[in-house]
């Protein structure tokens, strides 16, 4: 006789991480207050509960953190590649060794699932720190001349929905690279940026090489304006990163851009249907759909549609939302207060235009922000739904007859980030992904990363490539055989 089953509550401890009431701003290797003595606040998503202060750093606090790390990158850029990656392997063992406390710390401050941030985001930070550590002794052999040079500051920001992994991308590779860093966290999440902070400190990492300035959108615009800066890397929405493109305009900066999506994930009438239900619920239902690569648009051939959907409506009934520190939970919580009213704003609008909206009977805690795994049937390329991108736990289905159908639907998008193709015919895929304009193309998966693959898109999701040998590019100056650049 069939029975529900029942899950026992499995919370990880928050004892195992000590956030302080208040943090400073790190700049050349020590905490400090802003200048002008500004702070703000930032907040649990899933409880609303105020974890800390931190300070906000303006315009002084960016020239400051500019300069210290301007005269850290003599010394630091003139090291030995093999001493450097003894910092950058250090670095790695030490988040190994502390990965369980910011596994907590990062879903207190972000809202995911603990087993997310302990199974997939750390040890990718890991990962990205130890595989660069490599690289950092081998510039000479990265395909950019014989003897390729650090470009000198990088201004780097980034978002709220991979806090730490994030910063692993942007910083490893510079670091190993021989440039030296300003990197500003997004205002929603700066706990994990500071206390990696503490960790760079912990590995003995020279003064000025890291510096870290929580604040607002003002720092970083005046992180990206500052003529000290060689470098910029930016990872968010696309129409902050064209406003991040033409302030760099005329100027000699290097910058690379990693923007929006709308990743398309097709499903063909020959695919393993269990298994693209699963890879489906993982591109979308993923860090509550808050991924810039979520595959967001399903692109369902239309012989197996009713199949698919039946199935895949009985899985998301299965998943699990609540307390994101629950090792059981699926779904936590949306990461601010203006995400959530933007997706439910963009979800209005695709009932609105007549998309039919479907969501499994989901419980909402009292406290925090949530919004309940859905999907939209009866959609068309026209729907806002269909176009705009929602970063959230919302789906859109869409239906094709033929390949080129397929292809022509998942290409007709500003965005160009991330696809997935599910066939058991390998001749079909390589076909297929041949002819799609995305950065990146899962095969019978999705959402899975690597340190050693490079990551990026093409048309409004930016420019540039981070991961792999590709990444130490954007932190790097060709050098011709002579020396000279």
């Amino acid at each position: 006789m069939a029975s529900v089953f029942e899950y026992a509550p499995a919370p990880e401890s928050r004892a195992i991480v000590d956030i302080a009431p208040s943090y400073g701003l790190f700049i050349d290797g020590e905490f400090a207050d802003a200048a002008d003595g500004k702070v703000f606040k930032t907040v649990s998503p899933s409880s609303e509960e105020v974890l800390s202060e931190v300070a906000r750093a303006g315009s002084e606090d960016v020239d400051r953190a500019v300069k210290a790390a301007r005269r850290a990158f003599e010394k630091w850029s003139a090291l030995p590649g093999g001493e450097r990656a003894k910092y950058l392997f250090r670095i790695a063992r030490i988040i190994q060794e502390r990965s369980r406390e910011l596994a907590v710390l990062e879903t207190l401050d972000n809202g995911k699932p603990i087993r997310e941030t302990r199974d997939a985001d750390l040890p990718l930070v890991a990962a990205h720190f130890f595989y660069y550590a490599g690289w950092a002794d081998k510039l000479e052999h990265a395909g950019l001349g014989p003897n390729p040079r650090p470009l000198g500051v990088a201004g780097q920001v980034i978002p709220w929905n991979f806090p730490l992994l994030m910063l692993a991308w942007k910083i490893a590779p510079a670091l190993a690279a021989g440039n030296t860093v300003v990197l500003k966290p997004a205002e929603t999440t700066p706990l994990s940026a500071l206390f990696f902070a503490d960790i760079c400190r912990q590995a003995g990492l020279p003064r000025g090489v890291v510096n870290i300035l929580p604040g607002y959108g003002d720092a970083g615009a005046a992180l990206v304006e500052h003529p000290g800066i060689d470098k910029v890397a930016f990872t968010g929405s696309t129409a902050v990163g064209k406003a991040i493109a033409r302030q760099v305009a005329g100027t000699d900066k290097k910058v690379t851009l990693e923007l929006g999506g709308k990743g398309a994930n097709i499903v063909f009438d020959d695919a393993p249907l269990d298994q693209a239900v699963e890879g489906i619920i993982g591109g979308i239902f993923f860090n509550q759909g808050q991924v810039c690569c979520a595959g967001s648009r399903l692109l369902v051939q239309e012989s197996v549609q009713d199949e698919l959907l039946d199935s895949l409506k009985r899985r998301l009934s299965t998943l699990r939302l609540g307390d994101p520190l629950d090792k059981n939970t699926d779904i936590g919580a949306i990461n601010s207060e203006e995400q959530l009213a933007r997706i439910t704003s963009l979800v209005e609008q695709g009932e609105a235009e007549g998309a039919e909206r479907w969501s499994p009977a989901c419980a909402l805690p009292s406290s925090g922000y949530w919004f309940a795994p859905t999907l939209f049937t009866n959609v068309t390329q026209a729907h806002t739904i269909a176009r705009d991108e929602i970063f959230g736990p919302v789906l859109s289905v869409l239906t094709f007859r033929t390949p080129d159908e397929a292809v022509a639907k998942a290409n007709n998008s500003q965005y160009g980030l991330s696809a997935g193709i599910w066939t058991e015919k390998g001749s079909r895929i390589l076909a297929v992904a041949n002819r799609l304009r995305a950065g990146v193309v899962w095969a019978n998966t999705f959402n899975k990363f690597d340190p050693t693959s490079p990551f990026g898109g093409y048309k409004e999701s930016g420019y540039g490539r981070e991961g792999g040998r590709h990444g130490l590019e954007a932190y790097l100056a060709p050098t011709s055989p002579e020396g000279a650049r």
